[in-house]
């Protein structure tokens, strides 16, 4: 596949990667994980006077038109800083969906805020015992009149700590696992009924439990129809994430390259001994197969909802689970000790893999929907 970049998108990723570069120092990163958001508010406001946050947006709502390549670019960059910000969440996921969904009033009201950076959005769609199923929703919505009533809990909000806005997937008809039934919600986790319990993940960043006890949400499109919009922006979510593993797994790759040249033993750089040579190759071997895919995940995630783009995103979001975590894994032999020590930046390039792969599906969950779309196909 002949694969370039138009200028404009080599400006982006050039603007892109020199924030990441020029700001975010691994020191900053420490700094601003310790912090009580978890995140940068200033790196975030400098995304939004760069016009980073309204990359996906469509000129008439206050963005840039850009694609899934745009925001691969985006992703990639902000991987190969760790970038704790929940740019995926926020930009990608939530106003997705917003785009999707959304009554001109809500796309004014919300897009215009998310794309500038004065809004940070979240989705919570993940449950308790969910494992990975969008469609398998426990928490409930009832009509009050013009008003909905929703009652329930979310897992693994990331970003909902401090999120301004939670769009909240709840049950209005059918059974546990039907698909159909499904509403999307706006939920102000200020208002009354809302609770949020935060805590860290292992990779740096925050993240929340949700607990909706009669909590009054706004809807989102149609009562009942939101799956086939959570699913397709769940699809643009994946291809993001595979690009932010790119990132990572590029830099983890040079480290690792570099600590092989510096580290003697038996006064010569380890990176001399052969086996060490050929396992240095491998990693590269999996960074190529990792970023073949992404770039394929990039150039079908805004394409038309159909079987052939499900089992694209499928199959990418499976071979980038396994090769960051190969490449995670491998890092830390070639280092020793010193790569899970906590100063050390890839001990935490590490863990960031490690989160990825689990986020919207693990090697299993994506092998097994593969493997039942092409039993229909």
């Amino acid at each position: 596949m002949d694969f370039k970049l138009t200028e404009e998108q080599q400006m982006l990723q050039e603007t892109a990667a020199r924030l990441v570069r020029d700001t975010y120092t691994f020191d900053k990163r420490e700094k601003a994980s310790a912090s009580d958001t978890g995140f940068s508010p200033e790196f975030w406001q400098q995304m939004g006077e760069l016009g980073l946050t309204a990359i996906p947006f469509p000129e008439e709502l206050g963005g840039f038109g850009g694609t899934g390549v745009e925001n691969m670019l985006i992703m990639k960059e902000l991987g190969r800083g760790i970038c704790l910000e929940p740019y995926m969440e926020s930009v990608i996921f939530a106003g997705g969906l917003i785009t999707q969904l959304g009554s001109d009033t809500q796309k004014d009201e919300l897009l215009g805020a998310i794309a500038s950076g004065e809004l940070q959005a979240a989705v919570a769609l993940d449950e308790p015992n969910s494992h990975y199923q969008l469609s398998e929703v426990q928490t409930t919505a009832k009509q009050q009149g013009d008003s909905w009533s929703l009652t329930g809990r979310k897992a693994v909000v990331i970003g909902g700590h401090t999120a301004g806005k939670i769009l909240v997937s709840a049950r209005t008809a059918g059974d546990l696992r039907d698909q159909q039934g499904i509403s999307l919600f706006i939920v102000d986790p200020a208002s009354t009924g809302v609770t949020r319990r935060n805590y860290a993940t292992v990779d740096g960043r925050k993240a929340c439990e949700l607990f909706l006890d009669n909590a009054q949400g706004e809807l989102l499109g149609k009562a009942g129809e939101a799956f086939d919009a959570i699913s397709y922006q769940a699809g643009r979510a994946i291809a993001a994430l595979c690009a932010e593993a790119v990132g990572a797994m590029e830099v983890a790759c040079d480290i690792t390259l570099d600590y092989l040249k510096t580290r003697k033993q038996f006064g010569v750089p380890i990176g001399k001994f052969q086996v060490l040579q050929h396992r240095m190759v491998d990693m590269r071997t999996e960074l190529e197969q990792a970023t073949s895919m992404a770039i394929l995940a990039a150039c079908v995630a805004d394409e038309a909802d159909d079987a052939e783009r499900t089992r694209t995103l499928t199959a990418a979001k499976y071979m980038i689970n396994r090769c960051g975590r190969k490449v995670a894994e491998e890092a830390i032999q070639l280092h020793g000790g010193i790569a899970m020590t906590w100063e050390y930046s890839l001990a935490h390039y590490a863990k960031r893999l490690v989160m990825i792969s689990h986020q919207l599906g693990d090697d299993d969950h994506h092998l097994e929907a593969y493997a039942n779309q092409m039993s229909v196909a």
